[in-house]
């Protein structure tokens, strides 16, 4: 069965070797311009003796950066003395996409956070994802993976983790969520979670944390620094590296159901009336699509179906019917 057959990607590095090794995860990829060619996805890996190891990520979609501005500068600049045990970094997870600065792989279209487990003998994307599964998963003991909104989504800058059935592992990863100190800590949902990195890892029993850190396709100094400061936290609070969590105040929220998502049922152009951050009334108008047809067609109103804070909003200004126009979450102690 496929299942068995060993990972094409051959590592350049060796992850039970001390010291700071940058090197490559090598795909095989024979394409009409390189008929023996590969994907390089760079990876770090630092280690220093016996502890817990830590697997960051950044990239998982390609147009997202704060994850990759800060772990590029991670693994420039962590000095090994610091730490105890091992930090895996991998700041461009999905490769292909982060060079096209495209949301999924322009390769195969893949989209690597609905791609586990993957396959060894699958897509481009696929065989990533397996990779992840079945070599770096089962070696960590914390996973963090950072994303943003991309071109089409704008967050409030949030860490977040999820509600879990394995109520142990769901307070450690809220604990590391509070270390990571960003404006907004988020009890998380998803509406669409088969096949995630997340869920891929959470099943493991792997304590499992991720960011939305703004969007628009873009970066802020803002929060590339939430990011920078954030990641160093979680590392300090996991004793993977030394030094003190540098807290900051962080308001929580949460996403109890489906009623926090809003989504356009019409194309058209988007008018926001309520910005980011800003409190919400249930029944209060969130967006307005405008027909760009013709004239002399109302707007469709978008309405909250619950009160709380906006979190986050669809980002460029024309929509097509299915796209998530809004979020709400509820603000809690």
């Amino acid at each position: 069965m496929s299942s068995l057959r060993p990972s094409p990607i051959a590592p350049t590095v060796e992850f039970d070797r001390d010291g700071v090794q940058h090197g490559f995860l090598r795909l095989p990829y024979s394409r009409d311009d390189s008929a023996w060619g590969s994907v390089m996805i760079p990876i770090c890996v630092i280690r220093n003796g016996k502890g817990p190891t830590a697997l960051l990520s950044g990239g998982n979609h390609g147009d997202e950066y704060e994850g990759p501005l800060a772990l590029y500068d991670l693994a420039r600049t962590l000095d090994p003395s610091q730490v105890s045990g091992t930090v895996i970094i991998v700041p461009a997870m999905n490769y292909p996409a982060f060079r096209a600065g495209t949301r999924t792989s322009p390769i195969d279209k893949g989209n690597m956070n609905r791609s586990f487990p993957g396959r060894p003998d699958g897509t481009v994307t696929e065989k990533i994802a397996d990779y992840f599964q079945r070599e770096l998963l089962p070696r960590a003991d914390i996973v963090f993976d950072f994303h943003s909104g991309g071109k089409t989504l704008d967050f409030v800058p949030f860490c977040a983790a999820h509600t879990l059935p394995d109520k142990a592992l769901e307070q450690k990863a809220f604990d590391a969520v509070a270390a990571f100190s960003a404006p907004f800590s988020m009890r998380m949902i998803e509406i669409d979670s088969v096949g995630m990195y997340d869920t891929a890892a959470e099943e493991m029993g792997k304590v499992f944390v991720s960011t939305e850190l703004g969007g628009g396709g873009t970066s802020r100094a803002q929060t590339v620094g939430i990011a920078r400061r954030g990641i160093l936290n979680v590392l300090r609070h996991a004793g993977v590296v030394a030094g003190a969590v540098e807290k900051g105040r962080t308001q929580w929220l949460d996403m109890p159901s489906g009623d926090c998502f809003s989504f356009a049922e019409d194309d058209g152009m988007i008018e926001t009336m309520v910005d980011l951050g800003e409190p919400v009334e249930e029944g209060a108008v969130l967006a307005r699509i405008h027909s760009t047809g013709r004239t002399g067609i109302a707007p469709q109103e978008i309405r909250a179906k619950m009160s709380g804070v906006l979190a986050a909003r669809h980002f460029p200004g024309l929509v097509k019917a299915g796209d998530c126009a809004a979020v709400v979450a509820v603000e809690v102690d």
